[in-house]
């Protein structure tokens, strides 16, 4: 699957960059964001990989890597886009997922999902591959894996069974929330960033210059864009550190409140682009480092022969949180700046009484591998 969706992730991102028209651009660009949402799936790959004292901090790690992508994007827009413009910006985009396709045939398959699957062969094949990298010697005994031969797998309708109901509703409520105000956070940064002058007066009412029209980014734009993304690493920072310590659900509940009462301050935001930048830093660091945690926390909490549908599930909702979250932050914003903070407040909110909600905390908790 990650194979699939790299390849299609060049192949439309990269096509993108000869689009002759508008509509042309938003159904190639409705590809790649439909294939991104595969992506997480690595996640859940590398979960399967982890002891369960270290798979917490390693997820949370891995996602520095999403952080970097987020900055290098940034660098290379503001040296591309003003003399080569976006065709170019769109075609070096696509090349890292290139990149990721060819370095495939090392990526090896889960143990436990062909174990799931009663694959016992290519799951020892897998297990003696890691034990020779790692310079250690293959385990003695045999590989048990009765209890689940022939087990269903993948059915979209077991999330939503007695025992797992509760954790799937609240989980997608999280991660579409997530998704929701995190993209709301990063477009509310550009359209800001747009606005010449004025942001917004001190009572929070949008002033005329701050509107969704489209105006070149100056260096400076591109400069503040880029402290607040690099925000997302003192977010990867804080959760590293209170993953293990409070759990996860603690940890995505104080994060969310804790990115309510940052947009709150948002409602008498200054005329000065720096303090603005500067509460668009930590929102977006509280913002990225819960969805880091939400991904911990998914893939644990899910068995194996459900875990690719659940994370799959998940990533799917966040796809229309972040779908939805455009006509708040550019166009509800042009008519009310404290309306539409106001959305992303409440939501965050009831995000945070979610996570308290959820039934189990998998902090020291093994990954199950069936219902059962």
């Amino acid at each position: 699957a990650l194979i699939i969706s790299g390849i299609f992730l060049f192949f439309y991102g990269f096509l993108s960059t000869f689009s002759p028209s508008y509509p042309w651009i938003l159904c190639l660009r409705f590809m790649v964001g439909f294939n991104i949402g595969c992506v997480p799936q690595s996640v859940t790959l590398y979960a399967e990989f982890l002891p369960t004292k270290q798979r917490g901090k390693c997820v949370v790690l891995l996602d520095c890597f999403w952080a970097l992508g987020a900055c290098l994007e940034v660098i290379l827009a503001m040296l591309v886009m003003p003399t080569l413009g976006w065709r170019w910006l769109l075609a070096l985009s696509s090349l890292p997922s290139l990149c990721f396709v060819l370095a495939c045939s090392w990526l090896p398959e889960s143990a436990r999902y062909m174990a799931a699957s009663g694959k016992s062969e290519q799951a020892l094949d897998t297990l003696s591959r890691v034990a020779k990298e790692n310079g250690k010697s293959m385990l003695l005994g045999r590989l048990v894996v009765d209890d689940m031969y022939g087990m269903s797998r993948g059915r979209l309708a077991d999330l939503l069974s007695k025992d797992l109901r509760r954790t799937t509703i609240l989980l997608w409520i999280i991660w579409a929330t997530a998704s929701f105000s995190y993209y709301g956070v990063v477009l509310m940064s550009a359209e800001l960033f747009e606005s010449p002058g004025q942001l917004c007066s001190l009572d929070g009412q949008v002033g005329d210059t701050c509107s969704a029209q489209c105006h070149p980014l100056k260096t400076s734009d591109y400069n503040h864009l880029l402290w607040t993304t690099l925000a997302e690493f003192p977010g990867i920072m804080v959760s590293l550190l209170l993953i293990e310590k409070i759990g996860r659900k603690k940890t995505m509940a104080l994060e969310f409140f804790l990115f309510t009462i940052t947009l709150c301050l948002l409602f008498n935001c200054s005329t000065q682009k720096s303090v603005v930048t500067a509460i668009l830093f930590l929102a977006r660091a509280l913002g990225s480092g819960l969805f880091q945690v939400a991904y911990v926390y998914t893939p644990e909490v899910y068995p194996t022969v459900l875990r690719s549908v659940g994370v799959g599930s998940c990533s799917g909702v966040a796809r229309f949180g972040a779908m939805l979250t455009p006509y708040i932050a550019q166009v509800l914003m042009r008519q009310s700046f404290q309306g539409a903070v106001g959305v992303y407040v409440l939501s965050t909110m009831v995000a945070t009484v979610c996570c308290l909600l959820l039934p189990i905390e998998t902090r020291g908790r093994d990954m199950r591998d069936n219902k059962g």
